[in-house]
C-alpha cells in the first residue's frame, strides 16, 4: 500500500511500492494530509460499501427516557437532527506547495452517506479557499437552527498544528469556528456542535509501541459559557501526521463513519469516539517505500466541551 502524508516537508513519491516490492502509482496507497508534492490529478471513484463492524461487544441500547426529562442528555426531540456541512479540499493553488489529496473523494462520499443515514441535511462543497470557508461557516452559523438538535461540520484538507488549509493558504481552526460560539450563534446555544477534522497537525511520525494485554427538566434561564457544547474530533494527536490511503480514504474518516453507523442509538457519542480511536490505533499501520515512513501508527484526538450525553437517533 502506498503511504503519503499531509505536511510541510517535501518528499518524492514516484517510487512508492507495495510491501512485496511491486511499484504502484501515486493514486493508490497511504498518504498524509500535509505533504508538499505535486502529482498529476487523477479522479478517484468513490465507492462506498457498507461495512460490518469488527466489534463483537453486545451492548444495550440507549435509554428510551425522553431527553428533556434528563439533565445529562441532549434533547433530540426537534423536527430535524440538524445540518451537516462537509468541506472537501482536494486541489490546491501551486503557491501553497500542497499536493493533491487523492483519496479524499472517498472520504467525502463516505461522510455524505453516513450523516445522511443519521438524518442530517447535507451541505457539501469542494475546493474552498480560506475566504470561501470563512464565508460558508458564517452563512451556516447565521441560519435559523431553532428546530434543529445539533450541527455537524466535516473538514477534509491539508493541515498543520492549529489549523487547516484552504485551497489558497492556511487558517487557524478557531478563526473558522468562532462564529458558532454561544454569543454569536444563538439558535445553537445549548446544542452540540460537532467538528470532525481530517488533516495533519504537524510532521511527527508515530513509531508505535508494543504492549502486553490480558486475554430532567432544564432551567430556561441558565447561563452557560460561549465555548460550551463543542466537540473537536481531530484525526491525529497534536504535532503528528495524519494518514490517508489514496484509494480507500483516510484511516480516521473511514473508521469514524463505520463506528457511527454501527453504534448510533446504542452508545453515547464519546463512547463511539473511543471505539473510533481504538479502530484507528489497532487496525491501521503505514506501508511505504519512502525511507522512514513504513510501520507508522496514528491515534485520533478528541477535544470535548460537551456538557451532556449525545445519542444519535436510532
Amino acid at each position: 500500500m502506498k503511504i503519503t502524508v499531509d505536511s510541510r516537508t517535501s518528499f518524492l513519491q514516484s517510487n512508492m511500492a507495495e510491501p512485496n516490492g511491486d511499484s504502484v502509482t501515486p493514486s493508490s496507497g497511504d498518504t498524509v494530509d500535509a505533504l508538499k508534492f505535486f502529482s498529476k490529478k487523477k479522479d478517484v471513484e468513490a465507492e462506498v460499501s457498507s461495512k460490518t463492524s469488527e466489534e463483537t461487544d453486545s451492548l444495550p441500547t440507549s435509554s428510551t427516557k425522553a431527553a428533556d426529562q434528563d439533565p445529562y442528555q441532549y434533547r433530540m426531540d426537534y423536527p430535524s437532527i440538524g445540518t451537516c456541512l462537509i468541506i472537501n479540499n482536494k486541489n490546491f493553488n501551486p503557491r501553497t506547495n500542497m499536493s493533491t489529496r487523492n483519496g479524499t473523494d472517498v472520504d467525502a462520499a463516505t461522510a455524505v452517506k453516513c450523516f445522511s443515514a443519521l438524518g442530517y441535511e447535507i451541505k457539501f462543497v469542494n475546493d474552498q479557499t480560506v475566504a470561501q470557508i470563512k464565508q460558508l461557516m458564517l452563512s451556516v452559523s447565521q441560519m435559523d437552527h431553532s428546530n434543529k438538535a445539533s450541527f455537524v461540520c466535516v473538514l477534509l484538507s491539508h493541515g498543520e498544528e492549529g489549523g487547516i488549509y484552504g485551497t489558497d493558504g492556511f487558517e487557524k481552526i478557531e478563526n473558522l469556528t468562532k462564529c458558532f460560539k454561544g454569543d454569536r450563534c444563538k439558535s445553537l446555544v445549548g446544542k452540540p456542535k460537532l467538528f470532525f477534522i481530517q488533516a495533519c497537525r504537524g510532521s511527527e511520525l508515530d513509531e508505535g509501541t508494543t504492549i502486553e494485554t490480558d486475554s430532567k427538566a432544564e432551567q430556561t434561564s441558565e447561563r452557560i459559557p460561549v465555548e460550551a457544547d463543542f466537540l473537536y474530533a481531530f484525526s491525529t494527536a497534536p504535532g503528528y501526521y495524519s494518514w490517508r490511503n489514496t484509494s480507500n480514504g483516510s484511516w480516521f474518516i473511514q473508521a469514524l463513519c463505520e463506528m457511527l453507523l454501527h453504534w448510533s442509538g446504542k452508545l453515547e457519542l464519546m463512547q463511539i469516539m473511543t471505539r473510533v480511536n481504538r479502530k484507528v490505533a489497532t487496525h491501521f499501520e503505514s506501508s511505504s517505500n519512502l525511507p522512514g515512513f513504513s510501520g507508522k501508527k496514528q491515534i485520533p484526538c478528541i477535544v470535548s466541551m460537551l456538557t451532556k450525553d449525545f445519542y444519535f437517533p436510532v
